[in-house]
């Protein structure tokens, strides 16, 4: 597995929908919710669909084998 590509964040927690357009993993928040719909994202190895889960620093978000980190 590679080293997730750290994304600096403003304040945390950050909901999932908002950090998935700030790394460029979705264009934008409709986009993002089809994404977590359709079971496309995992939080720490783990499903996730719910579009207002909230995201700590540290947290690895993966998208079609990219993976990315609030910072």
């Amino acid at each position: 597995m590679t080293t997730p590509l750290d994304v600096p964040i403003r304040d945390e927690p950050i909901r999932i929908g908002q950090f998935l357009k700030l790394a460029g993993l979705a264009e934008d928040g409709g986009h993002a919710r089809e994404m977590l719909e359709a079971n496309e994202v995992t939080v720490n190895g783990a499903p996730e669909h719910r579009r207002g889960a909230q995201l700590l620093r540290g947290d690895v978000v993966t998208v079609a084998g990219r993976s990315v980190r609030p910072a």
